[in-house]
């Protein structure tokens, strides 16, 4: 049976291709998300994915969908490095969780290398840019 997999992306994450593309990529959040939707249906797996400048609203979705969720692969963008309740939420539900940074946060300012949302996760996977979803899905899968 499919696994089903939970894909949220936090703020700024819309403007993909459009904001600092040396750092971020040209990839736009429609290219991501067709890439990602690729890979799952290759391993015959459904994805819901979300994306909201809210910190409130990706708590409220990943509260929603965690009974219907077997994993979850998040980007919390600048949240990573603010959110308790972020990552109270990721340690609240029953499913393991990534965390993906498109950038390389361990190498950038002192404020972004800190993630306290990846403390709530199975790993952190950063710096590797769109392929990082798919590591994380890869990482899921094994978990799973």
């Amino acid at each position: 049976m499919g696994k089903k997999i939970l894909i949220v992306n936090g703020p700024n994450l819309n403007f993909l291709g459009r904001k600092e593309m040396a750092i971020y990529g040209e990839e736009s959040l429609a290219d991501l998300t067709a890439i990602i939707y690729d890979w799952l249906a290759e391993q015959g797996w459904e994805g819901r994915f979300f994306q909201n400048n809210s910190e409130g609203e990706i708590i409220n979705f990943i509260q929603k969908n965690a009974e219907w969720a077997d994993g979850v692969v998040i980007n919390p963008a600048a949240y990573s490095h603010t959110s308790i309740a972020i990552y109270d939420c990721l340690k609240s539900i029953r499913v393991p969780a990534i965390e993906v940074h498109l950038s390389d946060i361990y190498h950038r300012e002192e404020f972004r290398r800190n993630s306290l949302t990846g403390l709530a996760c199975e790993k952190v996977i950063a710096g590797l840019g769109v392929r990082g979803y798919i590591e994380a899905l890869n990482n899921l899968k094994q978990i799973l």
